[in-house]
């Protein structure tokens, strides 16, 4: 498998010598085939997402799998023209005449390393900005979702030749020998401890690494927050695909006054969004039902009042000793633990004592609150007043810091990431850097002190 791989990378190599800055034209075809290979086999995708899970709800399949792709490709098509442009870089007053650009070109090769929770849309989000950017694309999808990835290794090559962008299907092993190939980028999405040995994989290679990881995304409830609209916005964004979401809000911090008031509008929201298990999403394996189980059962042997409204709904654990597994590691499913806490200040600080999440969520409309939160926190994103609902904005770059990840991509922000930003210089016919040339004068140190 490992010559295999490696094949398949010289292949991609060798196929970009000839050309290796794709035309508008080019990059713009290629996304328009990605689309069209999710906008023609949606209900195929539907029905591998489903096998994968057991049980998934179709609305949320496209709301999170199908649409953001189609999003993705036609924002990319409709603006890589201006990313595409070299643009102009400001140069010392001292050395005009000469002139200053900066070129966006093609890195070469991309690999990507996606996770089973999206096993569609963060399949191919990077994807599309890799092309969108000029390279060409190995894909390593998640071997816990074996339908979506075998459907994405069928179709592929309808739609691409190898050598522009392939899939490999795999496990552990394959995953291993994958993220030790001499990309010339590598993407990774997935947990912080496999992120771990995936940069450490491509260090031996000086590939450089894109890493999306999570962490424990913090929901802060404000003295000035409408509980009941920010109940709604936390059960959205935990119940959906289960809480299987990297950006999901994975702990909730509210003032003790209002700790009780806030459980029941939480409890409200959960009958409201989810009264049955019919839209629910099922556990992607049975290790992983296992073990947000025994996470729930820990607190309850730890003497926390567990609330729960059905198998699949968003399960409360209130106020849970911060030493517990629940409030140490990334829960990744139902189980929302409620922190209660005497000032705002105490949930700043709180954030603070952790590694930096992904996502930071305020509910508050205060401007010296939200200044504060801004000024005094990390984290990968800032999200006032809502969940998830940021991913779908294209503008913004996606990506966290320190523990959640580095690097991101989406938009531009992924065409750059992908892109080597090259500096050109171009000098005048005659130039004002013959004066820094010896034999040096003596004016020539106050006047360069000057400028």
């Amino acid at each position: 498998m490992t010559r295999d791989l490696t094949d398949s990378l010289q292949a991609q190599r060798q196929a970009a010598g000839p050309a290796p800055f794709p035309t508008l034209a080019v990059r713009r075809e290629r996304l328009a085939r990605l689309a069209s290979m999710t906008k023609r086999h949606q209900q195929a995708i539907v029905r591998a997402i489903q096998r994968d899970f057991g049980q998934r709800s179709e609305t949320e399949i496209h709301l999170a799998e199908i649409i953001p792709v189609l999003h993705a490709a036609r924002h990319a098509r409709r603006h890589l023209w201006h990313w595409m442009r070299p643009r102009r870089a400001g140069v010392p007053l001292r050395l005009w005449p000469a002139r200053a650009r900066i070129a966006p070109q093609p890195l070469g090769v991309v690999g990507v390393m996606s996770p089973w929770n999206y096993p569609w849309s963060l399949s191919l989000m990077p994807v599309i900005d890799a092309l969108a950017a000029g390279n060409t694309v190995m894909l390593k999808p998640s071997e816990l979702t074996p339908h979506t990835s075998a459907l994405l290794a069928k179709l592929a090559p309808q739609y691409f030749t190898p050598e522009e962008f392939c899939v490999i299907q795999g496990g552990i092993e394959v995953a291993r020998a994958f993220s030790a190939l001499p990309f010339d980028h590598l993407v990774f999405t997935g947990s912080t401890h496999v992120g771990r040995q995936v940069a450490m994989a491509a260090a031996a290679n000086l590939t450089p690494v894109t890493l999306e990881l999570g962490g424990k995304s913090p929901a802060l409830v404000a003295s000035d927050a409408d509980l009941d609209s920010a109940a709604d916005a936390i059960i959205f964004g935990k119940g959906f695909n289960g809480g299987q979401t990297c950006i999901a809000p994975d702990y909730v911090i509210v003032e003790s006054r209002r700790l009780d008031a806030l459980t029941h509008a939480l409890e409200h929201a959960i009958r409201r969004q989810r009264p049955t298990d019919i839209e629910a999403t099922g556990y992607v394996s049975e290790a992983h039902r296992v073990r947000i189980d025994a996470l729930l059962n820990d607190a309850r042997d730890h003497g926390c009042r567990v609330i729960e409204h059905g198998d699949h709904a968003p399960a409360l654990v209130i106020d849970p000793h911060q030493r517990l597994p629940l409030m140490q590691e990334e829960i990744f499913g139902r189980a929302l633990p409620v922190i209660s806490v005497k000032r705002i200040d105490d949930a700043v600080r709180l954030i603070n004592q952790r590694p930096h999440p992904l996502v930071l969520y305020a509910f508050t409309h205060q401007t010296t609150l939200q200044e504060t939160l801004r000024r005094g926190t990390r984290s990968g994103a800032l999200v006032f007043n809502d969940t998830l609902i940021h991913h779908a904005v294209p503008s913004l770059p996606f990506g966290g810091v320190g523990e959640s990840g580095s690097g991101a991509y989406h938009g531009r922000h992924g065409f750059e990431r992908f892109s080597h930003l090259r500096s050109m210089f171009y000098q005048s016919k005659r130039p004002s850097s013959r004066w820094l040339r010896p034999p040096y004068h003596r004016w020539l140190l106050k006047l360069l002190r000057l400028g």
